[in-house]
């Protein structure tokens, strides 16, 4: 009989289990998961006994001043998590969404560079429709979205266009086209040769993250020289003004971008496609009221022409 086999059936067990166990996961504190479930630490230490019992499995291991989850644990963990945030989607799902009298708290996914021209509408939008309600924005990994979706701890993320999980869902935000930002000491034309032979500075949240156009170009068998790397297109673009070298990114937060800046903004000279962004969310947020209110605030902002959006790094 193997180990998950051996494990003990979900009859026999108190569901409130499974909570103690989600919180203490996430908290790795037997102190602060009490704060968190406004129990005592005792009531804690005999829940987690209960589940070690169940599971034949210390689960979470003392480690300094908190604890450490097993490999069944690790095991446990996001199946768990996924299980009660459904539970918990299927409840507030029955009440309706009343973004004048809402309290809750968004958590949206965002790359950093997307965070200047989407999050300030965003939350101009709040502000006059849903005033009791908070945006909280994080960058998450592409390998990881689909089990923070999932687990409910993330309820939109703005990314790259790509194919999605059967699990997830998906409605494309924009396409934009791309363009190169050259210093002000740049003249001439730009093409193909002299794109691919200059140096250029490129953007990129993930420390191996490649960005749209390199991605782009590897499809097409050629490689350009970059030999800067930064996260933020304001500082990359400051970085042109002073340098010979260049840029690529979207025309529109180009324009944004640049309005202040010396820098020429020239048409791509190679075929690369436009960037296409979409909103992801997960299945079981789907008829959500307030997960739906969400996306219609998030793709009319998109498609406002003033709100100029360019890729975030791929993972």
């Amino acid at each position: 009989m193997n180990e998950m086999n051996a494990l003990p059936s979900i009859a026999r067990m108190d569901l409130n289990l499974f909570r103690v166990f989600e919180v203490i996961f996430r908290e790795r504190n037997l102190t602060r998961s009490a704060a968190v479930l406004h129990v005592s630490q005792s009531a804690v230490s005999h829940s987690l006994a209960r589940l070690r019992e169940h599971f034949s499995d210390p689960l979470f291991l003392r480690e300094g001043r908190g604890v450490t989850p097993t490999v069944l644990a690790q095991r446990l963990a996001p199946g768990i998590s996924e299980s009660l945030a459904r539970l918990q989607r299927s409840l507030e799902g029955l009440q309706d969404f009343d973004p004048a009298r809402d309290e809750r708290t968004f958590t949206l996914s965002l790359p950093e560079q997307l965070e200047p021209v989407l999050l300030p509408p965003l939350l101009g939008q709040l502000r006059r429709y849903a005033s009791r309600c908070k945006i909280r924005t994080a960058g998450i990994r592409w390998s990881e979205l689909k089990l923070e979706l999932a687990a409910g701890r993330v309820d939109l993320a703005v990314q790259i266009a790509r194919p999605a999980d059967a699990n997830l869902r998906q409605r494309q935000l924009l396409a934009e086209p791309l363009c190169v930002v050259a210093g002000p000491d740049f003249t001439g034309e730009l093409t193909t040769e002299r794109y691919l032979e200059s140096e250029h500075i490129a953007v990129a949240s993930w420390r191996r993250g490649l960005s749209f156009e390199d991605l782009a170009l590897g499809h097409l068998g050629l490689m350009r020289k970059v030999v800067q790397q930064c996260q933020n297109y304001q500082a990359a673009s400051l970085v042109v003004a002073q340098s010979d070298l260049l840029l690529t990114m979207s025309r529109r937060h180009a324009e944004l971008v640049n309005v202040a800046l010396p820098n020429r903004l020239l048409a791509m000279p190679l075929p690369l496609p436009s960037i296409g962004l979409s909103l992801y969310w997960h299945e079981t947020a789907e008829h959500d009221p307030a997960n739906r209110w969400l996306r219609e605030q998030v793709s009319a902002l998109a498609q406002n022409s003033s709100s100029g959006v360019t890729a975030p790094s791929l993972v």
